[in-house]
């Protein structure tokens, strides 16, 4: 799964996150709505676009955008974005645009022709990398800095992050969502980690729920119809092929005896005597005499 799409949800789910990262109080999403809107010029879509209510214009609208790879073009690309929104919708309110990066090193400068931007105090920077890990650290951020945390630390502080969503989040379908973005994460960024693995740091009930266990179930059922069809048409051709060898077999030896009757008649045996002695069926003893007989050229 792409960062973008992990953002995207985790702002989806907890808004807040947005407002601990500029430094502002969590409470503020309260005023927000965390929306997605396409640019139809362009065909953009914003990793992040945070609408205030409309009875507080004077609140700003956020925009915000991820990003994990090189892009050079980065600020061009955003800044176009946002003023072709601007123009398309014409909001009342003034605008805020955030740039997130998982480091430092990605961040390719904002070009001097938006300088005009920086003196106005109207776009601010994250790293990702650079944020302070603490266990006093919201769930929100943590899950964040999960995504950019090194791999030897990440399963405890999934193991943490795991259970302070237990203890803090009373609404149950907001703390499965966040199990689910939690468990998203792990298979993200630790692609190593066996199904065993990822299934001990939750309990059967709430791994049930996940979409996660929800799709190797569904893995697993397809998996053992397609095992069970495979398994019954091997055995099927294989019982198919030594049945039709062992047939085979006892009718050549049946029709190796069979030959041998008009010669015993000719020695003057009866059909019973040559049924006993070949160990056929009298009845098909008694064809091939019959046979026999007529094939017999009258003298």
């Amino acid at each position: 799964m792409k960062t973008d799409t992990i953002f995207y949800q985790l702002f989806q789910t907890l808004p807040s996150i947005l407002f601990e990262l500029i430094g502002k109080p969590a409470t503020e999403a309260e005023a927000y709505q965390f929306t997605s809107v396409e640019i139809k010029e362009l065909a953009f879509r914003f990793d992040g676009l945070f609408i205030p209510d409309s009875e507080i214009p004077e609140q700003p609208i956020y925009f915000v955008e991820v990003q994990f790879q090189p892009k050079a073009d980065f600020y061009w690309r955003l800044f176009t974005e946002i003023f072709v929104y601007l123009n398309q919708y014409q909001p009342k309110n003034d605008f805020h645009a955030v740039a997130i990066f998982a480091k430092r090193s990605l961040d390719p400068g904002v070009p001097m022709q938006y300088r005009g931007l920086l003196m106005s105090q109207q776009i601010t920077f994250i790293y990702l990398d650079e944020l302070e890990v603490t266990t006093d650290n919201s769930i929100g951020l943590g899950m964040v800095q999960l995504v950019v945390e090194k791999e030897e630390t990440a399963i405890d502080h999934t193991r943490q992050l795991i259970q302070k969503s237990r203890q803090q989040l009373a609404d149950a379908s907001k703390r499965q969502k966040v199990l689910e973005l939690l468990e998203t994460i792990l298979v993200y960024k630790l692609s190593n980690l066996t199904r065993q693995e990822i299934e001990a740091m939750f309990t059967l009930d709430e791994l049930k729920q996940t979409r996660y266990f929800r799709e190797v179930a569904e893995e697993a059922k397809v998996q053992g119809k397609l095992e069970g069809k495979l398994e019954g048409r091997l055995e099927g051709k294989l019982e198919g092929r030594l049945e039709g060898k062992l047939e085979g077999k006892l009718e050549g030896k049946l029709e190796g005896k069979l030959e041998t009757v008009p010669l015993l008649l000719q020695l003057g045996l009866t059909v019973e005597q040559i049924a006993a002695n070949l160990a056929v069926d009298i009845e098909a003893v008694r064809k091939v005499a019959e046979t026999s007989v007529n094939e017999t050229p009258s003298e």
